[in-house]
């Protein structure tokens, strides 16, 4: 049985999300982030950073949203939520999944430290060309990869919907709009809404 390690109001929303998204039968394990039980040695051997999410699946365990979205997307392929390693749109997929971790969250920080980094040496470029860039690709729609949703729609959704609607961090813009109500919309979004609200 697939195990999540979760706390509400946190970061293991994406995980939850993907989880009721691929029908799997899977367990939440509370992990109460407030007594620190993230420190404890048996979650640190799940996840050594000491964050939630964790999950273990059988001899599998992993931490890190983006990389249990990944893991689940390819372990179980019956879920649908991830092109083929042989289809060509795998390559975007892989961009996009990680494009929330890589670009929106830090943007996201520099947005809300007022934090001054040159664009030449910051990995995420900018606020600004990272939701200009986001913009464009969402423009095409309805999803990230076009017509399928997949894991990455996830990864990327999840990032819009704290910067957009939760935190208010981000002027919203049209295609954010409309990617944010069919995103709102999916039942499995909204069972996790609700789950991560605890």
């Amino acid at each position: 049985m697939i195990k999540l390690y979760w706390s509400p109001r946190s970061r293991s929303f994406s995980a939850i999300w993907l989880l009721e998204e691929s029908g799997l039968p899977y367990e939440r394990v509370l992990t109460d982030i407030t007594t620190g039980a993230q420190k404890a040695p048996e979650y640190l051997a799940i996840n050594p950073m000491g964050k939630v999410p964790g999950l273990k699946d059988g001899d599998a365990a992993l931490g890190e949203a983006a990389a249990i979205c990944a893991y689940i997307a390819d372990r179980y392929p019956e879920t649908g939520l991830a092109p083929a390693v042989s289809d060509p749109l795998r390559a975007r997929y892989l961009q996009w999944l990680f494009f929330s971790p890589s670009c929106i969250e830090p943007a996201i920080i520099q947005i809300f430290t007022k934090l001054e980094v040159p664009p030449s040496t910051a990995a995420w470029g900018s606020a600004t060309q990272t939701f200009d860039v986001l913009d464009a690709a969402l423009q095409k729609g309805p999803w990230i990869l076009g017509e399928k949703f997949s894991a990455a729609d996830i990864t990327i959704g999840s990032g819009l919907n704290f910067a957009v609607r939760v935190f208010k961090m981000l002027p919203s813009r049209p295609s954010f709009d409309a990617y944010l109500e069919r995103i709102v919309a999916r039942p499995a979004f909204q069972r996790a809404e609700k789950i991560a609200a605890g």
